[in-house]
């Protein structure tokens, strides 16, 4: 089943019904299933069920590479792209709509059982189970058929539970990164942290359209409650007077409330999918897939965001390829190379500050002349190394190492759209996707060593 999987990604091939196709039409799918024909409902389930494990492949087929000599770490492209989610834009709803939807589902369901049993309730015991008689025949047939029954019962799946809205934050002023950006910065951070749990929670998509709907209101619930301590937070930072750095405040904040209800939009088909947007292109409901790639357009990380801009993964994306090439006892890249929207003081320092060279220009290629409060510092002092000759080859390879992997990607093999749901399954695919288009580097490199 995983090298069906494999052979079908590089393909381009995602649809269990289409692979479930070609192992009855395809030669080379035939020779890998031994003739065997798994139903679509099989690979599928197979899919759901080892999402981890798939993902997983994308270091094992790294390795792969390092051995054929391929994976040659000294600059590296970092960058982003939008990809479909399998859901529609038209699926964003409000918290008002979602529980007037959960409602009318209730007295819709009300409904139907009123039509159905009348008066009665509707669970009461069947007649024959009404006597003491009835009750041990029925118990008599029970066990017997038990006894004829050899296998063992299946563990039962855990279904998911029913939390409240409570989120634990941590909202200390000395922990905050923005907390000297006002009350925005305070919520940006209480939204990062919840983001961060819903990451490691990785709660799969239900099926089913009334459990969707409930997710949906407990995820916006959620967020409202992780505002409402932002706020609280912010507010008893300011009241203390005194700055992290012992300055004191100046004029005090404006008075605010937040709303009573949650505000905002979610997707109801997929949760964890967003809005996302691309210059020049229309707005599509999708995730940021974001790659770091070496100069033989070679992937060495993969990973899944929900932010529709760059900003802020220049750092995780690093650490995420210095943790898969630690692995395979690669050494840390010495440059990276990413575009404007990169650009992130704090998170370039970082990176700086663990022996790897930074490039990102501060100003885009859309911009004439610098961005207003752009032009000291670390803002200038990019603008000179890029303009230096080295600094300016350097920077050249960006484009051309990391966007015909996405051509590649996106457009040769018609991986454009996730054919699953949530952020996790996402990023399974994503790697999955990775793994193969390294793979279909490994053989092209193969085929050209022997010449054939």
């Amino acid at each position: 089943m995983v090298a069906l999987l494999l052979y079908a990604y590089a393909k381009g091939n995602r649809s269990s019904r289409g692979i479930e196709r070609e192992c009855r039409e395809d030669v080379a799918y035939r020779v890998i299933c031994a003739n065997l024909v798994p139903d679509h409902s099989t690979i599928a389930e197979f899919r759901k069920r080892h999402e981890t494990a798939l993902a997983d492949l994308f270091g094992s087929v790294l390795s792969l590479c390092k051995e054929a000599g391929l994976v040659k770490v000294g600059v590296i492209a970092i960058d982003g792209t939008k990809i479909a989610a399998n859901a529609s834009m038209d699926a964003n709803h409000s918290y008002e709509r979602i529980v007037r939807e959960i409602l009318d589902e209730a007295a819709e369901t009300d409904r139907v059982e009123d039509e159905l049993y009348g008066d009665a309730r509707g669970d009461e015991l069947p007649e024959q189970l009404r006597t003491p008689e009835g009750r041990r025949e029925a118990l008599r047939a029970a066990k017997r058929k038990l006894d004829e029954k050899h296998e063992t019962a299946g563990q039962a799946r855990e279904e998911p539970g029913g939390e409240d809205a409570a989120v634990a934050l941590d909202l200390d002023h000395e922990r905050i990164s923005s907390s000297e950006q006002g009350r925005r910065g305070w919520s940006r951070d209480a939204r990062r942290q919840l983001d961060e749990q819903r990451k490691s929670e990785a709660r799969p998509i239900a099926r089913s359209r009334t459990d969707r709907l409930q997710e949906a209101a407990r995820r916006l619930e959620q967020e409202h409650a992780a505002e409402r301590q932002a706020n609280a937070a912010y507010e008893a930072y300011r009241a203390r007077g005194v700055m992290k750095d012992g300055r004191r405040f100046g004029a005090p904040p404006k008075p605010y409330e937040p709303p009573e209800t949650p505000a905002g939009r979610i997707n109801t088909t997929d949760h964890d999918s967003r809005i996302v947007r691309t210059t020049g292109q229309p707005a599509r409901q999708g995730y940021n897939a974001q790659a770091a790639v070496t100069e033989e357009q070679i992937i060495v990380a993969a990973e899944i965001t929900v932010d529709s801009p760059d900003f802020g993964h220049l750092e995780p994306m690093v650490q995420a390829a210095i943790q898969e090439l630690g692995k395979l006892g690669v050494d840390p890249p010495q440059t990276v190379l990413a575009d404007p929207g990169y650009w992130h003081k704090k998170q370039m320092e970082n990176v700086v500050s663990a022996g790897i060279q930074v490039l990102i220009p501060p100003d885009s290629g859309l911009r004439k002349g610098t961005r207003p409060g752009w032009d000291k510092g670390l803002y200038a002092f990019m603008r000179r190394v890029l303009a230096t000759e080295h600094g300016h080859e350097l920077y050249r390879k960006r484009m051309a190492t990391i966007e015909p992997v996405f051509g590649q990607v996106k457009f040769n093999r018609g991986i454009d759209r996730f054919q699953r749901r949530g952020r996790a399954a996402v990023r399974s695919e994503w790697r999955l996707a990775a793994a193969t288009h390294n793979l279909l580097k490994l053989h092209n490199h193969r085929t050209a060593a022997t010449g054939a």
